[in-house]
């Protein structure tokens, strides 16, 4: 079998695999969607408030999540082999800049090898807390609904620490206006 052949062939089997593991997961729990609203709800045995965690950042340094109270918290779990959480970081970092003020806290979770996130973070820099992330932070995202692994997903809290917004995919700037929008003071005006 030719080199293009074999390439195709995994290619298709990859995409089944992942529909399937979608698909799945759906069947399994038809209630749960990939975008969740959890205003004060039944949980469905997810995490409805702020985790308690710490983590390394590139400098070694442990960060807690208790240092964002007050705020509203999005934590977006990526990784840099991932071309959609690639994609959405610039949105992320310009929403950050545009609205840290008003209360925003952006916080990335890299769920890869701190040389591969440093050497990325090199190039293509953001203006927010990148924390790295092991075995424990797969758990974290599990836990607050991830439970296909699937990259990246995006969890936000409200200033209280309630949990109201979770999605599997790449944000875009109507997706982060609708939701997160309406958590901060003035956000439309800008």
């Amino acid at each position: 079998m030719n080199a293009a052949k074999v390439l195709a062939v995994t290619v298709l089997a990859g995409s089944v695999s992942i529909g399937l593991a979608l698909l799945g997961e759906r069947w399994l729990d038809p209630d749960e969607q990939p975008t969740e609203r959890r205003r004060h709800g039944a949980s469905h045995g997810l995490l409805d408030s702020l985790p308690r965690f710490r983590l390394p950042d590139l400098e070694g340094r442990e960060i807690s999540s208790d240092q964002w109270a007050d705020r509203v918290v999005v934590l977006n779990f990526w990784a840099t082999w991932c071309p959609p959480c690639v994609r959405e970081m610039p949105l992320l970092d310009e929403w950050q800049r545009r609205h840290g003020q008003q209360g925003l806290q952006m916080v990335g979770i890299a769920i890869d090898r701190a040389d591969e996130v440093a050497a990325f973070l090199d190039e293509h820099p953001v203006g927010y807390p990148i924390l790295l992330g092991g075995m424990d932070s797969v758990a974290l995202a599990r836990g607050l609904g991830n439970r296909t692994g699937g990259l990246p997903f995006t969890v936000v809290f409200d200033r209280f620490g309630h949990r109201v917004f979770s999605y599997l995919g790449e944000l875009d700037e109507t997706l982060l206006m609708s939701e997160i929008g309406p958590l901060l003071p003035d956000a439309g005006q800008e």
